[in-house]
């Protein structure tokens, strides 16, 4: 199975990700040997804490970019994407192009705060549908709000958004209660990607290969392959190509 990592942060130095070219090329071959073969860069932009120089982003994509080429025998494929902290401007960035969309696509990772209510992330979901996007919910099972009351999420699709959960929240390495609201959104069909949420090699490395097994095993073939490669294709818009490699 082809795997495709949809939210990592292994651009060098634009973030709290990988600081250098050194551990960009680590993080990335350790993934290429866990059978991951795509990738989008999904640097942070948040106002006030992350907001990397297009120009540095672009030149720290195109280092990396090059340098996936050269892995294995075929290479990885890297596209660029943004985790973007939702802001009053966010529609606007993205329509006017100041900030990437995932792999030049109308699809959107959105971070959250912790502390936003629920109606606060729904409304962010509407902006963003109305604002011509597919809003991805980076990472839901850390906002509080939503894990206290589950039976949100499917307002939440039912309005057009997609959901992403971490690898590592999958795997039961975030807490029980963490892992149960997983679960819960697995059972009924609601998760839609996981991703890495890779950030180095030690204190947050990618674990996608040992969840994307675990998936298999607990759900099945069809439901690892519909996260893990289906619907990362259509961001991609690769769809039908071989997965068995």
């Amino acid at each position: 199975m082809i795997l495709t990592d949809i939210h990592c942060h292994i651009l060098p130095g634009v973030d709290d990700g990988a600081p250098d070219m050194t551990v960009t090329k680590d993080m990335l071959d350790k993934m290429y040997d866990e059978g991951v073969r795509r990738i989008i860069a999904t640097p942070h932009y948040r106002v006030g804490m992350f907001e990397p120089s297009v120009r540095s982003i672009q030149s720290s994509y195109l280092e990396v970019k090059n340098y996936a080429r050269t892995i294995g025998k075929y290479g990885m494929m890297v596209k660029l994407g943004c985790e973007y902290h939702r802001d009053d401007n966010m529609v606007g960035n993205l329509q006017a192009h100041r900030r990437p969309t995932m792999a030049g696509s109308q699809y959107v990772l959105v971070e959250f705060s912790s502390m936003d209510s629920y109606l606060k992330i729904r409304s962010v979901v509407y902006e963003v549908v109305v604002g011509g996007f597919i809003p991805i919910i980076a990472h839901i099972e850390r906002y509080p709000s939503i894990v206290e009351d589950p039976g949100v999420v499917a307002d939440l699709i039912g309005l057009g958004a997609l959901i992403q959960i971490n690898a590592d929240s999958m795997l039961g390495m975030d807490g029980r209660k963490c892992h149960k609201f997983c679960k819960y959104l697995m059972k009924r069909e609601q998760v839609h990607f996981i991703g890495s949420d890779a950030h180095d090699l030690t204190e947050r490395p990618s674990r996608l290969k040992e969840c994307a097994v675990y998936v298999e095993k607990k759900w099945g073939w069809d439901t690892a392959r519909r996260i893990f490669v289906k619907n990362p294709e259509k961001i991609l818009n690769i769809e039908g190509e071989d997965d068995q490699t």
